[in-house]
Parts: structure tokens; C-alpha cells; sequence
């Protein structure tokens, strides 16, 4: 970018113009304005360095060319984003006030903001909370099968607190779900889930009923289904029991679940298929979670890592 400037009178009285509008028109806070205000004043400078003839003559080929380089300097793609979001409504006043025909920043994507990594638990972690449960305690025990299962299956929590005996193909070793979209899967138990499992249906289970009835394959002492709510709160207490101190989420051993079967070889399409995921994009996240892994243990074991 070239030395900074004054902006040209003009462009400052259509930026102020645009801001008045803003904040009449959204009654956006103090802070919102003046980033609006220094992002517009950023492209104003810019196009003058162009030759351009101020924030009303610039063309989608302009505006491509400052966002890129904003990439080339290395500014984040979430400011990038930020700059075209002001752009396009600051373009859109434009056009609305009759100052433009036509609105330059049509067509322009917003650049991707790749998304967060979900946060994982190493084989280690996820043993020790499988093992943080007393099994003595029907509670305890319930909890024990709960866990077994979620890191069997990669079950949403939803999925697992809403499951109904009917649900359960003991025979097959499968468990048949509807997820989003009232979409069914059919996931395999794995045969130390399904050990587990069976043990709780034949005597945990009702153990924990004392003569209530229930159709959720894993009820409260209450006789009812237990809540996502109740079920994330007695996952933090065993991940404490288990000194894991990382955060958690409610779909930590869902993460765990994708990311340990891509890290043991699993074709992506299949994890997609047990996960419950309609777009494979959604599911490619995983893998990068296990590449991060993947480069972590090479540097810290390789000797030229």
C-alpha cells in the first residue's frame, strides 16, 4: 500500500454520510461506526494510490485487487471479511442514495473463515474417563454404559439421552438412530460397547428403575429420560474424577470417536455415514484434527522434527 494521505474531502463527506445513515438507520455503537469509518478510509487511500476517482469510481476489479491484497500482506481472513462487509453496505447506501447505478461489490465472495477444531481427547484421556465412572453405584454404572456407547457410536448427545430400547439391535450389535433431518443410520455397537450394554439392560437397568417403567434405554432414578443437561453435567464430574482438565464440550467424544477412527485408518466417507453427516465437508474437519496430531507427535519424536 502506498504512504497514507489525507482523504479527499469528498470521499470523507460520503463515509460521514454513510455513518450518520448507519447509525439512524441500525443505531449501531460508537466502536461499530468508527471501524466502518477506518475501513472506508483504508480503501479510500488505496484507490487514490490507483488513480481511481475516490469510493464512487471504484469497480469490482478494484475492490478484488484491494482484498487481495490484504491476503498477500497477511491480514486475517476474518478482517477481510469485515472489510467486505463494510464495503457491500456502504456500496448498497450508495446505490439506495442514487449516488451509484450499480453496486461493484456484486458477485464478490466473502473469503472462508475456516472453521474452529473441535476439541479432542487423546486414547489416554478418553480411557480414564471411561474408567472415572463407579460401576458399584447404579448410577454409576448407567453413566459407565452411557460413555461406552457415545465412544462407540460418535452418538450426538441428543441421540444418546433420546434413545429407546426399541432402538437397540442387541442380536446385530447395531443401534438404529434418526438423526437431523429425521434421517435414520444404522451404527455399529462394537463388541466392548455391546458388552456393556448388555449387562445394563439385564440387570443395571433395573437396578436403577426399582419397578418404574420406562422406554429410554437409559432412565434417571426418577423413571424418566435423563436431560442432555443432566448428562453433560455428570460427564464433567467423571472427566474431574479422570484429572482430565482440558475443556470439554458436549460432543467431546464425538470428536474423539471421528478423530481416532481417521487417526486408526477409517475411509472418511464411512466416518461421515456413522456421524450422521449429510455434506462430506462437514465431516472433513476431522481430518484435519488428525493431521494436526499427526504433525505434533513428528516434531516432538522425529530427530530432525
Amino acid at each position: 500500500m502506498c504512504a497514507h494521505g489525507p482523504v479527499s474531502g469528498k470521499d470523507l463527506s460520503l463515509i460521514e454520510g454513510f455513518a450518520d445513515a448507519l447509525w439512524m438507520e441500525r443505531g449501531l455503537s460508537r466502536n461499530t461506526l468508527q471501524a466502518y469509518q477506518s475501513d472506508l478510509r483504508k480503501l479510500a487511500l488505496w484507490l487514490e494510490c490507483r488513480g481511481c476517482t475516490g469510493l464512487l469510481g471504484a469497480d469490482r476489479a478494484d475492490l478484488l485487487a484491494f482484498l487481495a491484497e490484504q491476503s498477500i500482506r497477511r491480514v486475517k481472513a476474518r478482517s477481510s471479511a469485515r472489510f467486505l462487509s463494510c464495503f457491500r453496505q456502504f456500496y448498497q447506501y450508495s446505490v439506495r442514495e442514487g449516488l451509484l447505478a450499480k453496486d461493484p461489490t456484486t458477485g464478490i465472495d466473502a473469503p472462508k473463515l475456516g472453521r474452529p477444531l473441535p476439541k479432542s481427547l487423546t486414547e489416554s484421556e478418553v480411557v480414564a474417563l471411561l474408567n472415572a465412572p463407579l460401576v458399584d453405584d447404579p448410577e454409576g454404572f448407567r453413566d459407565r454404559v452411557m460413555l461406552e456407547v457415545l465412544y462407540a457410536t460418535g452418538l450426538r448427545v441428543s441421540e444418546l439421552v433420546g434413545l429407546q430400547l426399541g432402538q437397540i439391535g442387541i442380536n446385530q450389535g447395531l443401534v438404529r438412530i434418526i438423526g437431523k433431518g429425521d434421517k435414520e443410520r444404522l451404527v455399529p455397537l462394537g463388541e466392548e460397547a455391546l458388552d456393556w450394554l448388555q449387562r445394563f439392560l439385564s440387570r443395571g437397568r433395573e437396578m436403577l428403575l426399582d419397578g418404574q417403567q420406562c422406554s429410554a434405554v437409559f432412565p434417571t432414578r426418577r423413571g424418566a429420560a435423563m436431560t442432555r443437561q443432566a448428562f453433560w453435567y455428570r460427564i464433567k464430574k467423571h472427566a474431574l474424577t479422570a484429572g482430565i482438565i482440558k475443556p470439554l464440550s458436549p460432543h467431546t467424544l464425538r470428536h474423539a470417536f471421528a478423530t481416532h477412527l481417521l487417526d486408526h485408518g477409517a475411509d472418511l466417507r464411512v466416518v461421515q455415514m456413522l456421524l450422521g453427516h449429510s455434506d462430506l465437508s462437514t465431516t472433513q474437519i476431522y481430518t484435519h484434527v488428525a493431521r494436526e496430531r499427526l504433525s505434533n507427535l513428528h516434531a516432538k519424536h522425529h530427530p530432525r522434527g
